[in-house]
Parts: C-alpha cells; sequence; structure tokens
C-alpha cells in the first residue's frame, strides 16, 4: 500500500512538471513514467488515461477552489438583503480565503488555467463564470425583489461575471508572492461590490 502511494505521488510530481513544460496535448506519458522510475502501466493503472492523470495534478486544488466559492455564495444568500450597506473590507475574509486556496499549490493552478488545451479541463475559466453568473442571477434576483421597480441589467450581470473570475485569474497569473496577492485583491473586492450594487440593477 505504501508502495502504490508512493508511486502515484512520484507520478503526479513528474506529470506537474512535464505538463507546466509542455502543457497537455504534448506532453508524453512515457517521458512522465520514466522521470517517475515506473512504466507507462502504472499510469494507466492509477489513473486510466492522460486525463486521468491531469486530474491527479488539479483536481484537488479546483475543488478547494470550488469549495470556498460555494461558501462564499450560500454566505451572500443568507445576507440579509434589504439592509445591506457595503463598507470597505467587507469581503476581506472572503479575498483572503481565495488567495489562500489558489496559492496552496499556484503551480497546479497555472497549469489547469494555461496548459490545459485538449483536455477535459479545457476552457475551464468559461465554466466558472458560468457559475459565477448563475449566483448573480439568484442573488439579483434576490435584490431585485426587495427593490420595488428595479430590474436586472443582463448585460451587466454577464459582464460583471467575467470580471469577478478574471480579477482573480490575472492577479494569480502575474503575482507570485501571496502576500501580495492579498494587499492586491481587497481594493478590487471593494470596487467590485460597490460596482455590482450600483448597476446590476436598473
Amino acid at each position: 500500500m505504501d508502495n502504490e502511494y508512493e508511486s502515484r505521488k512520484k507520478l503526479i510530481e513528474c506529470a506537474k512538471k512535464e505538463f507546466m513544460e509542455k502543457g497537455f496535448e504534448k506532453a508524453s506519458l512515457r517521458a512522465i513514467s520514466s522521470a517517475a522510475g515506473l512504466t507507462t502501466g502504472a499510469i494507466y493503472f492509477f489513473f486510466k488515461d492522460k486525463n486521468g492523470l491531469f486530474g491527479g495534478v488539479v483536481d484537488e486544488p479546483l475543488q478547494r477552489i470550488m469549495t470556498a466559492i460555494e461558501q462564499h455564495f450560500s454566505e451572500d444568500m443568507e445576507t440579509d438583503i434589504a439592509g445591506y450597506q457595503h463598507s470597505s473590507g467587507d469581503h476581506d475574509g472572503f479575498a483572503e480565503l481565495m488567495i489562500s486556496v489558489l496559492y496552496a499549490d499556484r503551480d497546479a493552478m497555472m497549469i489547469l488555467l494555461e496548459k490545459a488545451s485538449g483536455s477535459k479541463y479545457e476552457g475551464i475559466v468559461d465554466r466558472l463564470v458560468d457559475r459565477m453568473e448563475r449566483h448573480n442571477t439568484a442573488l439579483a434576483k434576490a435584490y431585485a425583489a426587495v427593490c420595488p421597480g428595479k430590474k436586472i441589467n443582463e448585460y451587466m450581470l454577464h459582464w460583471f461575471s467575467h470580471v469577478q473570475i478574471n480579477a482573480f485569474v490575472h492577479l494569480l497569473t502575474h503575482v507570485e508572492e501571496k502576500e501580495r496577492a492579498v494587499r492586491e485583491i481587497k481594493p478590487v473586492m471593494d470596487m467590485l461590490v460597490e460596482s455590482w450594487m450600483k448597476f446590476i440593477l436598473e
């Protein structure tokens, strides 16, 4: 059992290096298994195929991100919408949580965002935007329900969903230091929340 655990771990480590250097499409299973001191058969045994091996690298960090996002969505929907007044720093906790999970394995996240072409994970940013838009729609409907005469600006809602996700993507791909990322994202979050409340309803 210990040997199997170590073999799987070694394959993931070597796969991470190969995917980072060459991307999913050009990565060689033979090169990965050779670097791990194993046969290609070990890859098929543990991961079934190349997509499975890619998942071995990115699934855990991706799940941490989705858990953090869903937790934030749940808290948003429990907010006293009618009485909510935004003040600077309201979303610092979420910002710090997101940076923490994004930078816990930055290499894996970079692979997911920039090296997934040809894999089943291709287009992950668009999928995250879609999830964000579904949440924004539900939240906007709740706001509209307590704001007589207001209706949802569908275009702005769609645009904001992209901006919200891409704010974190841009940070991750351009800022290496976690501490700096935390500093940079907090004013961005304030701006996004203020703009959301101003422009999503019209």
